[in-house]
């Protein structure tokens, strides 16, 4: 994948957001996800070997699947191959989609609609919404916005950057294995056991590089850099997650809020720790900010992988 070709991607993503109407590459990943689930979860095998069969399995589909649709768009045309590239690429970043899903549930809680607040967060998150009051909705904003900046960002440009469209979408079949199976209830605890580790082996570099990039967007952005700073070294370990836990206290920092603590799954209760101090209560405005973030690390984390990609391949 080339320069200019990761540029078109990146574009199309923030101008037009997640392609609805067109075909998307995770809406067949999720299909095919849920097809290996059900002939693979009855198997008689031990439920760690059918999720690692699932990931296998998963993951050769789609590879192959992305590297033949190169191979004949680049068969018979070069241009052609191009806008597939492109296409693909741009299927694999979230921008935009985070921004506008999170802005429906902020607008919702600012017009004082706090269940269609609710709703639209249901929607993007994996923690029971119904009971939230409007400073619990703002801080499950905040903490999906800072973990996908990580997730739907950082990681898909640093996977296509490394190993084009074919790479990209590698990850993204990988990121929605973990948000399909990889939970620790009953049912995924061993058939989800595969997609969660690999899940959080692939996403180990990009959330300390997006940690990392948030600091110094914090000192651009007139936030609190130093605080990321401190926060995110002292509280990012304290997430059950070994990877989220960086975007999420780097963002508490250069916000100056307290994120985590009590959150519904399931209908079980959560005591999640505590990310950050408490000198600030969370409100619409730092959201604002939240969002701003997150767009500077994006097009800090763009310009790396144009540069890289022009170091590694001239």
């Amino acid at each position: 994948m080339t320069g200019l070709e990761l540029l078109g991607a990146f574009a199309l993503d923030l101008w037009l957001g997640d392609p609805r109407r067109l075909p998307h590459p995770v809406v067949g990943i999720g299909w095919l996800i849920t097809t290996l689930e059900t002939r693979l979860y009855g198997a008689p095998l031990a439920r760690r070997l059918s999720g690692l069969l699932l990931v296998a399995a998963v993951l050769l589909v789609t590879g192959l699947a992305g590297w033949l649709l190169l191979a004949v768009a680049a068969a018979a045309h070069p241009w052609l191959g191009s806008l597939v590239a492109i296409w693909l690429a741009w299927t694999c970043l979230a921008t935009r989609e985070l921004h506008r899903q999170t802005a429906v549930v902020v607008e919702a809680l600012t017009d004082g609609d706090l269940v269609a607040a609710r709703g639209a967060l249901g929607m993007i998150v994996g923690r029971d919404t119904a009971q939230l009051d409007a400073r619990g909705i703002l801080r499950a904003c905040v903490e999906t916005v800072a973990e996908n900046t990580s997730d739907g960002i950082v990681a898909p440009l640093f996977y296509l950057t490394l190993g084009g469209p074919v790479g990209g979408l590698l990850y993204k079949a990988a990121n929605t294995m973990d948000s399909m199976v990889g939970y620790r209830n009953e049912r995924y605890r061993d058939f989800g056991w595969a997609a969660a580790r690999f899940d959080d082996l692939l996403n180990w570099f990009p959330a300390r590089l997006t940690g990392l990039l948030m600091v110094v967007a914090s000192f651009m952005l007139g936030l609190n850099g130093w605080q990321a700073w401190r926060i995110m070294w002292r509280d990012a370990r304290l997430h059950a997650s070994p990877n989220a836990g960086f975007p999420e206290a780097a963002a508490a920092g250069a916000l100056g809020v307290q994120l985590g603590g009590p959150s519904r799954y399931f209908g079980q209760e959560i005591d999640k720790p505590k990310l950050g101090d408490a000198d600030r209560q969370l409100d619409v405005a730092l959201f604002g900010k939240m969002v701003y973030l997150m767009y500077a690390v994006s097009l800090m984390t763009l310009a790396l992988a144009v540069v890289a990609i022009y170091a590694i391949r001239g």
